[in-house]
């Protein structure tokens, strides 16, 4: 199950969006090289605020591209770094990888899947009632999460538009994504 990648984004300054890069560069055990999440602790204003000292699950975030064509449907405009997101992928079930997956991405690069990111109400404040697009329940009343997935990098490497992602899921029983 391969997948490519369709754009990255950094920021390094705290905001919503991100701007789209020609390229980025992923640092083992830090995340995006000039981005305002990268850190060995937690970097979301959130977590900090709970707990400064906790391991960062959160350097980089993925989403798959299909998610914007999925919400233009219901009448949203959303491109890739819109939602905060580092690498915007197509062609992988992000949504659907073990915890513990490892995305080799591009020549070099190595992410580990942490979890699933959990969508907030700034969601709503970039477009009003796209929250309820990204996060939602099933018919058994569970919360179900599509704003993408959450990762830390194991290897560092330069990523472009363009890269092939290639998915190693992990060897034995296969855990589901949770929230990170």
């Amino acid at each position: 199950m391969n997948g490519v990648v369709a754009a990255v984004s950094r920021n390094d300054v705290y905001s919503f969006t991100k701007p789209n890069r020609e390229s980025i560069t992923l640092l083992a055990g830090l995340g995006v090289e000039g981005d305002v999440h990268a850190g060995v602790t937690v970097k979301h204003r959130s977590r900090v605020a709970q707990d400064p000292s906790q391991p960062n699950l959160r350097q980089v975030h993925l989403i798959h591209e299909e998610l914007f064509e999925e919400v233009r449907g219901a009448g949203f405009r959303v491109g890739a770094g819109e939602l905060g997101e580092n690498i915007t992928t197509r062609g992988v079930d992000l949504l659907g990888l073990p915890t513990g997956t490892l995305l080799h991405i591009g020549e070099d690069a190595v992410v580990e899947v942490t979890g699933l990111r959990n969508p907030c109400l700034q969601i709503d404040g970039f477009q009003q009632g796209l929250l309820k697009q990204v996060v939602g329940r099933d018919e058994c009343g569970q919360v179900v999460r599509r704003a993408g997935v959450m990762s830390v990098v194991k290897v560092g490497g330069v990523v472009r538009p363009g890269d092939v992602v290639r998915v190693e899921l992990p060897v034995g029983e296969h855990r589901p994504l949770e929230r990170v």
